[in-house]
C-alpha cells in the first residue's frame, strides 16, 4: 500500500496546447489559390479589368479578393458540388475562402521567400494554330448608347467535303464589350435569308438568346473563364460540305462608340472520329410565369430516345431565372444529379464538361426544374411593375432550355419538348 491518503486514481496527464494557427500568408497560402482560380482571367491581356499577378497587385485588392470570393461571385462557377463532376472547376473551397477572408483580416502578410510563379499565359492560341481562321470582313461598330445587342456574323464554308471539328477557340477583338461567343451550325441556309433581311448596313444580322434559327448544330463558345479544349478523343462534330457556320457576339454597350473585330479558329480531326458529337437540347417552349411570382417553378420530364453519351452541360434562361437542375433516373430506379445550378446570372451562362461522361441509356427519364423570380423585388426583373412573361428571344421574354453534346448511335440531333408542370 501506498502512504496513507494517496489516491489510488492516476492523476490525468496534462492537455497539451492546441497548435495555434498560422496567420495566411501571400507566398505560401493565398498565392496558390490566385494563380490557379483567378490570375488566368487577371492579368494583362485577358478579360479581367485589373491584374492579380504578384503580391503587390494582391494585396492591394485583398478586402475585395475576400468579398468577392465569399459571395461565390468570383471566380465564375455556377455549377454547384456534388451535381455532376466537371473539368476545370475555378471553385473555390469553404477552406480556401475562409483563408482569403483571414489573410485580408491580417493586413495581406506577404510572407517570406520568393514569390510563386505565375501560370504561363494562355498566348493567342492556346490549342496552337487553328486550321480555319474565321471573323467578319470588317470591324463591327458600336453605339453608345442602348439594349445589349447580339450580333449574328454568317461565314460560309466552301469544303468540296466532310470535315471534323474537334475544338473551336473565340478571340474577342474588344474584350471591353464582348461579353460572350457562340457558334452555331447552319446546313439549310436559314442564316443566310436573316442575314440578307437585316438592313443596318453592317455585316451580320441580330437576334436575341438564339441564332433566330433551329441550328443543327452547337459548335462551342467563349465566355470569360472558358478554356478552350479538344473534344474527347475519337469524337468530333461534322462539317457537311458547304456548310454555314454562325458566329453570334454578344456586346455590352460601354456608354461610348466602340469597335470590334472578334475571330475564332476551328481545329479539324486529322481522321474520322469514330462517334460524331451532336446537340441535344431540353426545351418548353410554352412557359407562362404569372406577374408577381417570387418562387414560380417549372418541371419537365424527357424520355431519352435513344442510348447516348453526354459530354457536356450548358442551362440557359433569361433575366427572371434563378436556378436550373437536371437529374437523371435510369431504367433500373437509380436516379443521378447532372448539374445544378442554384444561383442563376445572365451574365455567366456556362458550358461544363464532365470529367468522366454521362452514359444515359434509353428509355431514362430526364428531369429538369428551374425556378424562376417574376416579383417587384427581383433586381434584374426588366418589368415595373411586373407582368407576364412567356417564352421568346427578347430581353424581357424568358426561356427553359437545357442543351448538351452527345453522341449517339443515331449520329443526329433532336430537340426534346418536356412534359410536367
Amino acid at each position: 500500500m501506498g502512504a496513507a491518503g494517496a489516491s489510488l486514481t492516476a492523476e490525468p496527464a496534462p492537455t497539451a496546447p492546441k497548435a495555434a494557427k498560422k496567420t495566411p500568408e501571400y507566398v505560401r497560402d493565398v498565392a496558390p489559390i490566385l494563380n490557379r482560380s483567378c490570375v488566368p482571367c487577371h492579368r494583362e491581356g485577358e478579360v479581367a479589368p485589373f491584374s492579380l499577378v504578384g503580391y503587390e497587385n494582391a494585396k492591394k485588392r485583398a478586402s475585395m479578393i475576400a468579398l468577392v470570393s465569399d459571395s461565390r461571385l468570383m471566380p465564375p462557377w455556377k455549377a454547384v458540388e456534388g451535381h455532376g463532376e466537371f473539368r476545370d472547376s475555378l471553385r473555390l473551397s469553404k477552406d480556401e475562402i475562409g483563408l482569403l477572408k483571414a489573410w485580408a483580416d491580417h493586413k495581406a502578410p506577404r510572407g517570406k521567400g520568393r514569390e510563386p510563379a505565375p501560370p504561363p499565359a494562355k498566348g493567342e492560341w492556346p490549342l496552337g494554330q487553328p486550321d480555319l481562321l474565321l471573323s467578319p470582313q470588317k470591324e463591327i461598330t458600336l453605339g453608345a448608347e442602348g439594349e445589349d445587342e447580339y450580333r449574328n456574323i454568317v461565314l460560309k464554308t466552301d469544303f468540296k467535303e466532310t470535315r471534323y471539328i474537334t475544338a473551336i477557340d473565340c478571340k474577342p477583338g474588344n474584350r471591353s464589350i464582348v461579353h460572350h461567343v457562340v457558334v452555331f451550325l447552319d446546313e439549310k441556309g436559314a442564316s443566310h435569308k436573316l442575314d440578307e433581311r437585316d438592313t443596318d448596313g453592317q455585316e451580320g444580322y441580330v437576334s436575341f438568346g438564339g441564332p433566330g434559327f433551329n441550328p443543327q448544330g452547337f459548335l462551342g463558345a467563349w465566355a470569360p473563364g472558358y478554356a478552350a479544349r479538344l473534344t474527347e478523343p475519337g469524337t468530333a462534330y461534322e462539317l457537311k460540305p458547304g456548310a454555314t457556320l454562325v458566329m453570334q457576339v454578344h456586346y455590352h454597350r460601354s456608354g461610348k462608340p466602340e469597335r470590334d473585330l472578334t475571330k475564332f479558329g476551328v481545329y479539324f480531326a486529322k481522321e474520322k472520329p469514330q462517334s460524331l458529337l451532336q446537340m441535344g437540347i431540353v426545351v418548353d417552349p410554352t412557359i407562362r410565369i404569372p406577374a408577381g411570382e417570387k418562387a414560380h417553378r417549372v418541371t419537365r420530364t424527357i424520355t431519352a430516345p435513344q442510348d447516348m453519351t453526354v459530354y457536356t452541360m450548358l442551362p440557359h434562361m433569361h433575366l427572371l431565372g434563378r436556378s436550373m437542375k437536371a437529374d437523371v433516373t435510369y431504367p433500373d430506379g437509380r436516379t443521378e444529379p447532372l448539374i445544378y445550378i442554384d444561383d442563376w446570372d445572365f451574365n455567366w451562362q456556362m458550358q461544363y464538361a464532365y470529367k468522366e461522361p454521362k452514359r444515359i441509356p434509353k428509355g431514362s427519364k430526364i428531369t429538369v426544374e428551374a425556378i424562376y423570380d417574376n416579383s417587384a423585388s427581383n433586381p434584374r426583373n426588366p418589368n415595373n411593375p411586373p407582368k407576364e412573361v412567356r417564352f421568346g428571344e427578347q430581353t424581357t421574354d424568358e426561356m427553359f432550355v437545357l442543351v448538351f453534346a452527345q453522341t449517339s448511335n443515331s449520329g443526329k440531333p433532336f430537340y426534346l419538348f418536356g412534359s410536367g408542370r
